[in-house]
């Protein structure tokens, strides 16, 4: 009969599973750049895997393992900011409305002004400018906004969920589809990755007509 492995070697073997996802997500974030970096310089039109490839050391073949088009790496910048969003709501303290929370989330991302927020500025310039990037960019939503519903519905609980199921998924495509809005009209103000403060009354204001509702009377 086998012994069971030994409590050195289980902790060894988590270690390295560790490893390998630490490894695999800084190649996915370092083609992700690359594809960015390129198609930012040169259009995406232009660019191809070989060189995505090229510019981020790794082979042609490993670029797949990653990602399906080179069209879904420029947009990783933008799927990764959504993912820090969602994820700064996520720990947001349960006292917290879900818009406030939501509000705060987008702040302290926002806050950082690190590469990965000034990568994610960037993605939304470029997309701005290529009409061949909105397809993926609609999958790339969609993702977001399902991700972003069920965080909600983990907030309000099954109670509240079971008594307006259409609620997270409402609330999520409203407050994601607000921030796409305003991020839209700064940058075409021509808004920049450093200037990222000039995004909060802004922010503040969106979040305020979603909490007071958007029904209005005709005139």
């Amino acid at each position: 009969m086998a012994r069971p492995a030994s409590p050195d070697a289980a902790g060894g073997a988590a270690s390295a599973v560790g490893r390998r996802e630490r490894k695999k997500r800084a190649t996915r974030a370092a083609v992700g750049e690359a594809a960015l970096r390129l198609s930012v310089r040169h259009g995406v039109e232009h660019v191809t895997v070989e060189q995505i490839a090229a510019e981020a050391d790794i082979a042609p073949r490993t670029f797949f393992n990653h990602f399906s088009s080179k069209e879904e790496a420029v947009l990783a910048a933008a799927a990764a900011g959504a993912e820090a969003l969602i994820a700064e709501f996520r720990v947001r303290p349960r006292t917290e409305s879900v818009l406030r929370a939501l509000r705060e989330a987008v702040l302290v991302v926002l806050d950082r002004n690190d590469a990965a927020s000034r990568d994610y500025v960037e993605a939304l310039r470029l997309i701005r400018g290529e009409p061949s990037l909105l397809p993926h960019q609609l999958a790339v939503i969609t993702a977001q906004e399902q991700a972003l519903a069920d965080a909600i519905a983990d907030r309000i609980g099954p109670d509240a969920e079971r008594d307006r199921p259409a609620y997270p998924a409402l609330c999520a495509a409203s407050a994601l589809a607000s921030l796409r809005v305003i991020l839209d009209r700064w940058l075409g103000c021509g808004g920049e990755p450093g200037a990222l403060d000039a995004l909060r009354p802004e922010i503040d204001r969106a979040i305020g007509e979603l909490a007071a509702g958007l029904d209005r009377p005709g005139r």
